[in-house]
């Protein structure tokens, strides 16, 4: 008789019994089906998961039946599990275009949150300092590297119904993230050129500009009180954009079509430099939007309000997906995070030095402080380099200080063919 979900319904001698270990996080880590075969937890593959467990559950409950039992527990198990996919990989990482050099596999492998900068990074040819095992991204061609790089951040969401050509994974603990190593890495490498950098969130107002992009985004809405006023301009998305149940005199609806407007307004101020999209130095578009949440948080997400706000939100990311593709001739890699709420990362505690006791140290055992990964290729450069020199000057001195004048050095014989001209 099953009395709980981790209970189970022995068959025959021969039957695997069935058992729901719960692991991290209410997470069923495995589940035997009638064959034997385990199922991963959800968290590694969802689509998989889904299907073996629906497999595994309608052929146990007919087992349960013949026993006995009933299959109640079962569909507790199969609610307990799809609370943990939603949960675990809710949120999810899309690629609306890319070019045929950036080779995006189409499956559900999850792709850890930290580790989205450097998908970016290995799309646009730089290379980073972790290895990166994630299927998804496949070796595309090395000598020809996309121009652009366009991340867009939709906050208080964890799925946006995109189109069917794009390409979707799940994302694995979505903890906040930054393209500041691969925006460092673009302004190294191509400082002497005309790169285009430009890092936004309107509704922080936080922007940070590199290259040509203070100059060709000079006229662009980035504090709220400019946004506000760029909407009520006569050339503003207000003026075509089906508004439906959300409202203009409202602040938090103003404030997500704010971020609208700023997405129309990136395109239309980089279509009057199309020669910046044609140079050899890549750029780097990361947009964070939050005007959804607010959305969702001031109405709820089962609002007409909310439902209307992410279908305008789709139709203009892929309006803008499209345009900065074209402006760029197709050598562009838009990419779009969905995140409901981002998990706080693990940091490590610290104290003040004011607690701290005489006898308790930072280094009680006086480690040595940790080595950069190029230190080795530095020490070995500058000691083979002074080793060699050290022996240069050693030969040369010696040499010198053996040198016969009249066989070894012409000014001596010149000297003495002189004296005994005279």
């Amino acid at each position: 008789m099953v009395s709980s979900v981790s209970h189970s319904c022995r068959v025959t001698p021969s039957r695997q019994e069935l058992h729901l270990p719960i692991g991290f996080g209410g997470c069923p880590s495995a589940f035997p089906s009638r064959r034997g075969a385990r199922v991963l937890c959800p968290a590694v593959r969802p689509g998989v998961f889904s299907a073996a467990l629906r497999s595994a559950v309608a052929g146990t409950a007919a087992d349960m039946r013949r026993c006995g039992g009933t299959p109640w527990a079962l569909e507790v198990a199969v609610l307990v599990t799809s609370a943990c996919l939603a949960g675990v990989c809710g949120d999810e990482f899309s690629i609306l275009r890319s070019p045929q050099s950036v080779v995006f596999r189409d499956g559900s492998w999850p792709i850890p949150g930290e580790r989205i900068p450097d998908v970016a990074a290995l799309s646009m040819g730089f290379s980073v300092e972790d290895d990166l095992p994630w299927p998804g991204l496949a070796a595309g061609d090395l000598f020809h590297r996309p121009r652009a790089t366009v991340l867009v951040t939709v906050k208080g969401v964890d799925k946006l119904t995109l189109p069917v050509k794009g390409i979707s994974y799940p994302i694995e603990n979505a903890v906040p993230f930054s393209l500041d190593s691969v925006a460092n890495a673009i302004h190294t490498l191509f400082s002497e050129e005309t790169p285009v950098v430009l890092q936004l969130a309107p509704s922080e107002e936080r922007v940070y500009m590199v290259g040509k992009a203070n100059s060709v985004f000079e006229d662009l809405s980035v504090t709220l009180r400019q946004l506000r006023n760029r909407l009520f301009q006569d050339n503003s998305i207000l003026s075509s954009l089906p508004l439906n149940s959300l409202s203009r005199n409202n602040e938090v609806d103003l404030l997500f079509l704010s971020e609208l407007q700023v997405l129309h307004d990136i395109a239309s101020l980089l279509s009057r430099h199309k020669h910046l999209a044609k140079d050899h130095s890549p750029d780097l578009y990361s947009l964070e939007l939050a005007g959804l949440e607010e959305v969702g948080k001031r109405y709820g997400e089962d609002s007409q309000q909310f439902k209307d706000a992410s279908q305008i939100l789709v139709d203009s990311l892929q309006k803008f997906a499209d345009e900065m593709f074209n402006l760029y001739s197709g050598n562009a890699v838009v990419e779009v995070v969905a995140v409901k709420t981002f998990n706080s990362p693990l940091t490590r505690k610290t104290r003040s030095i004011l607690q701290s006791s005489e006898s308790e140290t930072e280094n009680p055992y006086n480690l040595a402080y940790p080595y950069n990964y190029n230190y080795s290729v530095i020490f070995n450069i500058i000691l083979w380099m002074m080793i060699g020199l050290a022996l240069a000057v050693i030969v040369i001195s010696y040499n010198l200080w053996n040198m016969d004048p009249g066989y070894d050095s012409i000014i001596y014989r010149m000297t003495n063919q002189k004296i005994r001209m005279d």
